[in-house]
């Protein structure tokens, strides 16, 4: 979620000044400075739903079974290989030998049983515990070998293994992991100043150490455009992934940076209550779909930087089939809608609005075009931990603007409890069959059909895929140019 999904601090350039650039004064560099948006509201990514978490620790201080490329593939980490049965429900791994946590414990099949036994426990928080509760055994035959059972079929299996919520935890550490976070990494915590920034720095005991070309890499948080753009053009940060679009086209032309434009499997949604009357009309819904005109919305929330979507997935996915024309723009039909469901005019209703740029510019954008079918969207702006807690915890909203950034996160539609109160049998009886399906071609025909039934319940309205856009020192090599997850893969980054 994020994808999408982070806590907010405006940075001001004295504040800036005042930090490490991070240089050496001679020689080839070998630390880096990141910015993102904004703050992670802790660093262990079982325990908490903010993508900022992986961000930051996954692949450099935690590490999973599987690691995800930046084309989507998957390729071994702390598993050196794996065979998967006919009927892939049982997958059996090879773990890499010698590898240990940072507090000195090794790791080996016992630990990888009870990182994912914990992350579908009954009490486990992990956001993707039901993928961890599917598990219908975990064993560990010997110190280096683990056989997982799934009581279903999981095509994407491999995938969710390299995920940050399926990152293999020492047990002694796990209480402490959101502030101590001990993971098998190539990078530990070295200071944490809340607000400001995060400094990870390179552990000299990770099995591939000499490989690391970072030495130090300090992820500072910047959430206001403008300061971004100081930051950037003062020198004073060398990576910014996910900058504030609108800041690109002067930067374009600079020969100091690197402009990446990223492909993503992210949804930039209006997420909406479907308990909560009168949302729990789709009639209402549907008239809320068809007020908003996605490519406006493009321009004014992504800077031109989307492409528009009409259900829980994006093009380029496996399985795609274009919905966008299941709840198209169209006024008049809103405003019908809204008469036959009932609908006194104006309806009052609230959209809350987390820190990012994409959701507080989108929330402008969606208001204004709202209020010309008869519905005055009154929009609340809140900090992360706030929309964490009242929106995402306790449900407690109308509508609110979201990018959810995980690739495989078409579950959620049928999850008891989640934060849209969406319930419908047909969908998960079709998202089952879907899991169970070993036949790509008939994986692919339920897909579209699930597409489908969410477009046609407007669970949503659902607005664009966004485009990421990196921009960086030219000097910096190894960055991802696409991200099917967020990740900041320190391991691969280097000065040339």
């Amino acid at each position: 979620m994020k994808r999408r999904s982070l806590l907010t601090h405006s940075a001001s350039l004295a504040a800036l000044a005042t930090l490490p650039a991070g240089v050496l004064a001679q020689g080839k560099k070998n630390t880096l400075t990141l910015a993102m948006a904004l703050e992670p509201p802790g660093l262990d990514p079982t325990a908490g739903a903010a993508s900022a978490i992986a961000e930051i620790t996954l692949y450099n201080v935690y590490e999973t079974l599987t690691k995800i490329n930046p084309d989507g593939t998957v390729s071994p980490l702390l598993a050196e290989s794996w065979e998967v049965s006919p009927d892939l429900r049982t997958y059996t791994f090879k773990l890499r030998k010698g590898v240990k946590f940072h507090n000195g414990v090794p790791f080996d099949a016992h630990t990888a049983k009870f990182s994912f036994e914990r992350a579908g426990a009954e009490k486990s928080t992990n956001k993707d515990k039901r993928t961890f509760a599917a598990m219908e055994t975990v064993r560990a035959v010997d110190d280096h070998t683990l056989v997982i059972v799934n009581k279903e079929l999981d095509p994407d299996m491999l995938f969710l293994l390299g995920q940050a919520t399926a990152i293999m935890v020492e047990p002694k550490s796990v209480d402490s992991n959101a502030t101590k976070p001990v993971g098998t990494g190539p990078y530990v915590l070295e200071n944490w100043v809340k607000g400001s920034s995060v400094t990870l720095r390179k552990w000299p005991e990770y099995r591939n150490a000499d490989q690391i070309k970072i030495e130090r890499a300090t992820f500072r948080f910047i959430s206001d455009p403008a300061a971004q753009m100081a930051a950037l053009l003062a020198g004073d940060v060398d990576v910014f992934q996910r900058v504030t679009p609108r800041s690109v086209p002067q930067l374009k032309g600079n020969p100091r940076f690197q402009v990446l434009v990223a492909g993503s499997r992210a949804k930039t949604i209006l997420a909406m209550n479907n308990k909560k009357k009168p949302l729990d009309d789709v009639r209402v819904r549907r008239a809320i779909a068809a007020a908003i005109d996605r490519k406006a919305v493009i321009q004014g929330a992504g800077d031109g930087y989307g492409a528009p979507i009409g259900s829980h997935y994006v093009p380029g996915a496996f399985g795609y089939v274009d919905t966008t024309g299941v709840n198209p723009y169209d006024p008049d039909k809103a405003r019908a809608l809204l008469k036959e469901a009932g609908i006194t005019t104006p309806l009052e209703l609230t959209i809350v609005l987390p820190p990012p740029p994409y959701a507080r510019q989108g929330g402008e954008v969606i208001a204004s075009m709202l209020s010309k079918v008869g519905i005055n969207a009154r929009l609340q702006n809140v900090e992360w931990a706030q929309w964490l807690s009242n929106v995402y915890g306790n449900k407690n909203y109308d509508m609110t603007i979201i990018s959810h950034v995980e690739p495989f996160d078409l579950g959620n539609f049928g999850k008891p409890g989640y934060y849209w109160n969406y319930e419908n049998p047909k969908f998960v009886e079709l998202y089952d069959k879907y899991k169970n399906a070993p036949r790509p071609q008939d994986r692919a025909k339920l897909l579209a059909d699930i597409q489908r039934l969410i477009a046609e319940d407007s669970v949503h309205a659902f607005l664009y895929q966004p485009q990421w856009v990196t921009v960086a020192n030219r000097n910096v090599k190894g960055l991802w140019k696409d991200m099917p997850i967020f990740v900041n893969d320190l391991s691969a980054i280097s000065w040339s």
